[in-house]
């Protein structure tokens, strides 16, 4: 599904160089639920950028899919990721004066369909995340696992095959970042790929693999 090869990612800013990913190599196999840990400033973030067609790797390459999508333009990166990719940010990025299922349904602003189809697909989103009754209501009036529910609805409601996660439970409470992760493995059985970025050993726990990244480079994964 997804497959790296001497990733490096090189941001340049007058003389200064800063080298966020070095040579990185990585294979996700389809279906696998994989925890990417680290410490802050080890690469994390700029790997699930890039993962997430976000960014353009300096050098290397980069398969998604079977695709080499290590340097496509902005607008060919913006239609493979809104078809084969879901992105869960860590802060939900919800559009405050909208409402929840109108929130789930800003993914299928591009996509060819009647704007009933689309608030069906939310419909069935919402109720996999378990939201269905709050469908109604502003982000606003919802708690904060409630939002990040709302987030990953969204993240999902176009069926992509791969569920990119940063931090999703960074601002939870143990008893919600526990529904939350049993969320995912739940969406993981169903036969979503997904690459979770963690500080967390107890929600790394839920992944199949766990990957350590540490000042750009691959230190283990087992």
């Amino acid at each position: 599904m997804l497959k790296m090869s001497t990733i490096s990612k090189i941001y340049r800013t007058d003389l200064i160089e800063t080298h966020a990913l070095r040579e990185l190599d990585l294979h996700v196999e389809e279906g696998e639920f994989v925890s990417v840990t680290g410490p802050s400033g080890s690469g994390k973030t700029t790997f699930l950028n890039i993962a997430g067609l976000l960014e353009s790797p300096t050098s290397g390459l980069y398969e998604l899919d079977g695709q080499d999508v290590s340097q496509l333009n902005d607008n060919q990166r913006s239609r493979i990721r809104n078809q084969k990719v879901g992105f869960i940010f860590q802060s939900f990025h919800l559009v405050p004066y909208l409402t929840v299922i109108e929130n789930v349904m800003l993914p299928l602003a591009i996509v060819k369909a009647g704007k009933k189809k689309k608030r069906m697909m939310a419909e069935v989103a919402l109720s996999q995340v378990g939201l269905s009754d709050k469908a109604q209501r502003l982000p606003g009036q919802i708690s904060g696992g409630e939002k990040e529910r709302v987030a990953i609805a969204r993240s999902i409601v176009n069926e992509p095959p791969v569920l990119l996660a940063d931090e999703p439970t960074g601002n939870l409470d143990t008893q919600t970042t526990r529904e939350i992760m049993e969320l995912l493995s739940q969406l993981n059985k169903e036969g979503m790929t997904i690459i979770m970025v963690t500080h967390s050993p107890d929600c790394a726990e839920y992944a199949q693999r766990v990957i350590r990244v540490s000042d750009g480079r691959l230190l283990y994964d087992n």
